[in-house]
């Protein structure tokens, strides 16, 4: 059987060893966190591109950057429908979009604003994996009939070029492509 001296050595070295590592632990840095915007920075800049769809074949040009002390991306949209047969005067297209990360759902949230009155929030349907699409989702779309629904994809080609898909869906349909075009980096 131990003697009470043993015991008392035995706590005290316990309580020493408790008290060492609490001390080493608190001395060590605090790790760095997560760069939650990080698979986001390869779009800041500005992107001038081409592409076609429901409207007609236009131009368009997108500045992507981040805002408020980085705490959210904004992307600023101007694209000009050139007139043809089907849209006679052409149209000059305008939107903004704000880019958030929700952390209390752990998802990045898209509210786009367009010329047209329309107002649409997006939530990007998974985490952002290297090589994978961006594809958000509409939760909510102001000022067009109920049931609407839109789906906004971004796909890189290579880090200055990236495939930007925008589908709708009326009530009860499934999406369907409205206009598609691809936009080079021009200023990083």
């Amino acid at each position: 059987m131990k003697s009470i001296p043993t015991k008392i050595c035995l706590a005290c070295l316990m309580l020493v060893s408790g008290v060492v590592m609490t001390v080493a632990l608190a001395q060590q840095p605090p790790a760095a966190p997560a760069d939650v915007w990080g698979p986001f920075r390869v779009f800041a800049g500005t992107w001038k591109g081409a592409g076609e769809g429901s409207p007609g074949v236009g131009t368009g040009v997108q500045t992507f950057a981040f805002i408020l002390r980085g705490t959210f991306l904004q992307v600023q949209n101007k694209t000009t429908i050139a007139p043809s047969e089907k849209n006679p005067k052409g149209e000059v297209h305008e939107d903004m979009g704000v880019f958030s990360y929700d952390k209390a759902r752990k998802a990045f949230v898209l509210r786009q604003f367009h010329v047209e009155g329309f107002v649409t929030q997006y939530v990007l349907t998974g985490p952002p994996a290297e090589g994978q699409p961006f594809v958000f989702v509409s939760e909510a779309i102001e000022n067009i009939p109920a049931g609407f629904r839109a789906r906004l994809t971004y796909r890189f080609v290579d880090p200055d070029t990236f495939e930007q898909t925008f589908d709708l869906a009326a009530p009860g349909q499934e999406f369907t492509c409205y206009s598609k075009g691809v936009l080079k980096r021009v200023k990083g």
